[in-house]
């Protein structure tokens, strides 16, 4: 790559324990491995939607943006009231990952986003969530294979999803059917009107979405940092996104 692309991440709120520690900003260390692996240079930010000063500061320097798994969407962000199933929630990671988007969007800059942040995504270009898979889609096959104690592996392949032809995502990954991993329990429900859904587990949840103007817009439903050392195609998502944000 002719230079390293500086890829913004936004890190997520850890709340505070008295006497033990602090309240910190973090961010899980497979995502940034795996930008670093393929030249990227990470760049986590912090939540602070009340600094838009800084964030823009901090926005004007990035070449792309990698959008991470983690809690739950507020779903007054897409217009419902919280239920009983949503899980936590972090308002401030909220607001700053759908400023970080948008300014992606304006700016046509690249963006892979994963697991919540397909989600995300899609709450940000107008779409909408389902709380809870398994009580609002009967059909539904398991979809949250959470680490356990037990069994911590973050790399089991839960299930195949269908990749539709022609499509970037498509052609990075390489093949019509690939297992994936899947630790989720949302999902989006209304697809937001200028995204396309290019892959789909065998339920029909939509596991892929991708822009269609021609930017680098791709999003996941699973994991693929956690798969890189074992399918050529996951590997392929950090490095196609790598090189697009060197060349933005």
């Amino acid at each position: 790559m002719p230079r390293r692309p500086v890829i913004g991440i936004a890190t997520q709120t850890l709340p505070g324990v008295p006497g033990e520690r602090q309240p910190c900003w973090l961010m899980g260390r497979s995502y940034i491995e795996e930008l670093r692996k393929v030249g990227a240079v990470p760049w986590d930010i912090p939540p602070i939607p009340h600094d838009p000063h800084t964030l823009r500061e901090i926005f004007d320097r990035l070449h792309g943006v990698f959008i991470t798994g983690g809690v739950d969407v507020d779903p007054t962000r897409y217009g419902e009231p919280k239920s009983a199933l949503c899980g936590t929630t972090d308002p401030d990671r909220d607001a700053v990952e759908i400023a970080l988007l948008q300014h992606a969007l304006a700016r046509q800059l690249p963006v892979l986003a994963v697991c919540r942040g397909i989600q995300i995504l899609n709450v940000t270009c107008g779409g909408t969530l389902y709380q809870d898979v398994s009580a609002q889609v009967p059909t539904a096959l398991k979809h949250d294979f959470f680490p356990t104690p037990e069994q911590p592996s973050r790399k089991y392949l839960a299930h195949d999803i269908t990749v539709k032809a022609g499509s970037r995502l498509g052609r990075i990954l390489g093949d019509g059917i690939v297992p994936v991993n899947s630790m989720h329990h949302q999902a989006i429900k209304d697809l937001a009107p200028n995204l396309a859904a290019t892959a789909h587990a065998p339920d029909g949840i939509i596991e892929g979405i991708e822009g269609m103007d021609g930017q680098y817009l791709i999003a996941v439903q699973w994991h693929p940092e956690e798969l890189t050392e074992t399918q050529p195609g996951m590997a392929r998502l950090f490095t196609t996104f790598a090189s697009a944000a060197s060349a933005a």
